[in-house]
């Protein structure tokens, strides 16, 4: 028996011997695509808060507002007695040892995050930069192969585009996930309604806005482009919504990642590195086989 699958990978199913159906669910360019992503957004981000602890704070326009900025990370106080307060639209908290002031007690750093947290761990915004601009354009590069391959495979109009159907089940879904509740049998194989709207928001909504914004930064672009600073309001704007972006897909990624140990990790780590997934038999599909 041959199928297509979400990726259009015609292949053979087969069974094993605990009576589980493996079906080739991603296709080496998909499986590809997702570990090339995955370690670009992880360096993306670490350098990116490299760059971030140069100016630890944001706000709203084409220059800095230092008086009132949505959000800013300092340090009063030195060596032992250091804090770290972080701002949020007005409120203030202390976040010693992890913002605004972080490292091991009685050695606290004057830095927005913490070295762990950044790439590299030194104070470096030069080399931060460096590794930001390479792995954005393989990011780029990366995600614009992608979004063709959808687009060609019809990858993206079969299995990722919501029906009214679909839609409708939005409420029950959610209740489902709730409830740790996931597919069985054939239905594990299908994206459900609220993977479908996650991946369009971050494939071609999320992932878009951040990669305008950050261009809107850099000078050399607003010069060839003078309209993206009108879009997004100006300079500090752009790299308050970049940063807001960047922190969404990393919830995502968080949601992704539980929704991955709770649905069984074992077979989505393999599919994901193999292509194959198991397929549970479940009480109708045996009762139906019977």
């Amino acid at each position: 028996m041959t199928e297509a699958t979400a990726d259009l990978a015609p292949v053979s199913s087969k069974t094993t011997s605990h009576g589980e159906r493996l079906i080739y669910r991603h296709t080496v360019w998909v499986r590809s695509w997702h570990w090339i992503n995955a370690i670009a957004l992880l360096i993306l981000l670490m350098s990116g808060l490299q760059i971030f602890n140069a100016d630890p704070q944001l706000s709203w326009g084409m220059t800095t507002d230092f008086e009132h900025p949505w959000v800013q990370m300092e340090s009063t106080g030195d060596g032992a007695r250091m804090r770290g307060i972080t701002t949020v639209a007005g409120l203030k908290f202390d976040t010693t040892g992890i913002l605004g002031a972080s490292g091991p007690k009685g050695s606290l750093e004057d830095r927005g995050f913490p070295h762990w947290a950044t790439i590299p761990g030194l104070r470096d915004l030069g080399t931060g930069r460096h590794y930001h601009f390479l792995f954005a354009w393989i990011f780029v590069i990366n995600g614009a192969l992608y979004v063709a391959y959808t687009i060609w495979s019809r990858h993206l109009k079969r299995d990722l585009w919501p029906t009214l159907a679909d839609l409708k089940t939005i409420p029950a879904s959610i209740w489902e996930h709730m409830r740790l509740k996931h597919p069985e049998g054939e239905a594990a194989a299908r994206y459900n309604v609220l993977q479908k709207l996650a991946y369009l928001i971050v494939l071609y909504g999320l992932l878009p806005l951040m990669l305008l914004t950050g261009l809107t930064m850099s000078p050399g672009m607003d010069a060839a482009f003078p309209g993206l600073l009108w879009v997004f309001g100006g300079r500090q704007s752009a790299r308050t919504l970049h940063f807001l972006s960047a922190w969404s897909i990393v919830i995502f990624f968080l949601i992704h990642i539980f929704e991955v140990l709770v649905s069984g990790a074992f077979n989505e780590v393999r599919s994901i590195v193999t292509g194959w997934f198991a397929i549970k038999p479940t009480h109708n599909d045996k009762g139906a086989a019977s």
